[in-house]
């Protein structure tokens, strides 16, 4: 095994004269099937294509990205494993002080809009060289979209990046369609009919039989039709019933091909079989590794899709709602694989994937007619038709434990307790509890108002509240000190600081202290970032309230860590704002004691209170006086 080429000496040393393909990437180059980079690269390596791997190259100049030679068939770009806005950028827009996707963890090492920079650079360097871009930065903005940065609505990524084709979704068919056409003599202007691409196009040249959304001038000025284009876009983000999409962009046509299928178990299994050297390049070692490997190093992932379908997520848009998932024999070998490395010790850190305990599709209708528009298979309460059962993972789970060398299998990928808790057979619930977790188990009820939670398309709060009783009592039963650790978020469209109230409530009831909460940020692509600029629902068009305003957000997350000392100022005067003043004080049923300040506002209050009614009562006060002098 090696990595692939980084240097003209490794070119060299493999006996490679010009490379097929030379990948420009935004991380660190890491090896490891969590990377969708060593994915894609293995992949073509596997079909007999040479890859060059530029990682985080100077954007300056094209020097950087010409040390390997032009490619024979294309460049490859990608901003990396996440968009490069969000690994550069809190929520509050502040920049990052760190990056686990650069070697020694520090920010700086790729440009904002990384695919854009780098498509724009492979195109000054080779402009007779196909560009493909690919990744999660491109796919959640191949249409107009709204940009959390800049405030507005941009065009699809693909008129500022000038790619020729963006690959959207997972990538590894649109991959080798393109690879093996490209090696087959093709023009890649000619490669309009390859599932999960996009391209542009003239208006004359548009397909027919396409669904039209709004054009990126009219989502641009009308919120109701970005809503309506937001719409359209998710109904048709499936591979059964999916239909081309189209958007004008300006003078030119984007044109959106139905998305790909999804890989079967064996094409999963063969991408998880390839000679990963499952850690980072070594040139990074002496500037102390890349972070992100640490997590992923030990963990497998064993399936793919969710079909939870929360709509802050982008799972949906890019990875799908169609649960796809590896063969036990696959994912035991990888176990098998990870317990020979010399640093392994003893512990497989996640067995999961987008959502852990998913193993199969959520009903059989799925699999024929594709997932249902415009529903969720678990919110706000699950669907009659789900199909629940754990039997395959827990069995897999059993295997993995009695692997000689072995000695915990951790869970800490999601697990949607919603869908466990339908499980009628407890069985998985307590070997989880027994086995998998390491006092602390993560879930994401994320908020408990039923209007928040709507909005969120995630379930009532009642079934978190099963969940809970029910962890608790095996957790007792089995004789352990393990706890829940809920996932929140302050600030979601649709959280009003009354709800903020309501969770914050709920939390001191439960005794839940949560060190962390996430304030909602508007990635790219999402539904609930399509609610937060347009404050419609795009599925119901009625209005969502936003909470946008600095201030109130940071009340809203100051509640939901209602116990924090330096959090009572801002939650007094959160409670104040929202006609609460009745939860200020001492005792049960109480959120926060009074401050200094709250008590000197309260002895005015009550003084005017007192000099009203005086000045009320006295049958000699100037009002009563006035009017004996009028009479």
């Amino acid at each position: 095994m090696a990595f692939m080429p980084i240097s003209k000496k490794d070119m060299q040393d493999r006996g490679i004269e010009q490379l097929d393909f030379v990948y420009i990437i935004g991380d660190a180059y890491v090896d490891h099937p969590s990377f969708g980079v060593a994915i894609i690269s293995r992949l073509l390596e596997y079909h007999g294509y040479s890859v060059g791997i530029i990682a985080q190259p100077d954007w300056q100049g094209t020097k950087d990205f010409l040390k390997l030679g032009k490619p024979r068939l294309a460049w490859l770009v990608t901003a990396g494993n996440i968009d490069s806005m969000v690994s550069h950028y809190t929520v509050a827009k502040r920049r990052r002080s760190d990056d686990a996707y650069s070697a020694g963890g520090v920010n700086g090492k790729r440009p904002d809009r990384a695919a854009t920079v780098y498509c724009r650079m492979c195109r000054k360097a080779a402009p007779e060289i196909p560009v493909l871009c690919g990744g999660l930065e491109v796919s959640l903005r191949r249409f107009a979209h709204y940009d959390y940065w800049k405030d507005c609505v941009m065009p699809s990524v693909l008129v500022d990046t000038q790619a020729d084709l963006l690959m959207y979704g997972m990538g590894e068919h649109q991959m080798i369609e393109i690879a093996d056409r490209l090696n087959a003599g093709e023009n890649i202007r000619d490669m309009r009919d390859i599932r999960g691409t996009c391209y542009l196009c003239d208006p004359v040249e548009t397909p027919y039989g396409a669904v039209q959304c709004p054009s990126f001038d009219e989502v641009a000025e009308n919120k109701m039709l970005y809503a309506k284009a937001c719409k359209i876009q998710y109904d048709q983000q499936d591979e059964v019933y999916g239909k081309m999409i189209i958007q004008r962009q300006g003078d030119k046509m984007l044109v959106q091909n139905p998305p790909a299928f999804a890989l079967t178990t064996e094409e999963l299994d063969l991408v998880y079989s390839l000679p990963y050297e499952r850690t980072y390049h070594p040139c990074y070692q002496s500037q102390g590794g890349v972070p992100s490997i640490e997590e992923v190093q030990f963990s497998i992932t064993h399936n793919r899709g969710c079909f939870g379908f929360c709509n802050f997520c982008s799972i949906a848009l890019h990875q799908g709602r169609r649960i796809t998932v590896r063969s036990e024999e696959s994912v035991l070998e990888e176990a098998n694989k990870l317990v020979k490395m010399p640093n392994f010790k003893g512990y497989i850190h996640d067995v999961g994937g987008p959502t852990a305990n998913f193993r199969g599709p959520s009903c059989e209708k799925q699999l024929k007619s594709g997932l249902c528009k415009g529903r969720k298979c678990l919110a706000p309460s699950p669907c009659k038709n789900l199909y629940v059962d754990h039997s395959e993972y827990l069995q897999m789970l059993r295997k993995l434990r009695k692997i000689d060398g072995v000695k915990k299998v951790f869970i800490r990928s999601g697990i949607r307790y919603d869908y466990l808790i339908e499980d009628k057979d407890d069985e998985f619930m307590c070997e989880l509890i027994e086995h998998h977790i390491s006092g602390q188990l993560k879930v994401a009820p994320e908020h408990c108002s039923a209007a928040v939670l709507d909005k969120m398309g995630k379930p009532h709060i009642e079934a978190y509240k099963r969940f809970q009783k029910k962890f608790y009592e095996i957790t007792k039963q089995k004789g352990k000190e393990q706890y829940l650790v809920p996932y929140l978020m302050s600030s979601h469209p649709g959280s009003k600081l009354s709800d903020a109230v309501e969770l914050a409530m709920f939390l001191k009831e439960n005794r839940i202290r949560p060190e962390q909460v996430q304030d909602f940020y508007p990635t790219p692509g999402t539904l609930s970032t399509c609610m937060f600029y347009t404050g419609l629902d795009p599925y119901t068009l009625e209005p969502v309230y936003i909470a946008k305003d600095p201030k109130e957000k940071a009340m809203q997350r100051a509640l939901l860590q209602y116990y924090k000392p330096e959090n009572q100022g801002k939650i007094i005067e959160a409670l104040e704002k929202a006609g609460r003043r009745d939860l200020i004080g001492h005792g049960q049923g109480k959120l926060v004691a009074p401050d200094r300040e709250y008590m000197k506002k309260q002895h005015e209050r009550q003084a005017l209170k007192t000099k009203g009614k005086k000045s009320g009562n006295n049958k000699y006060s100037k009002k009563t006086q006035n009017n004996r002098r009028k009479r």
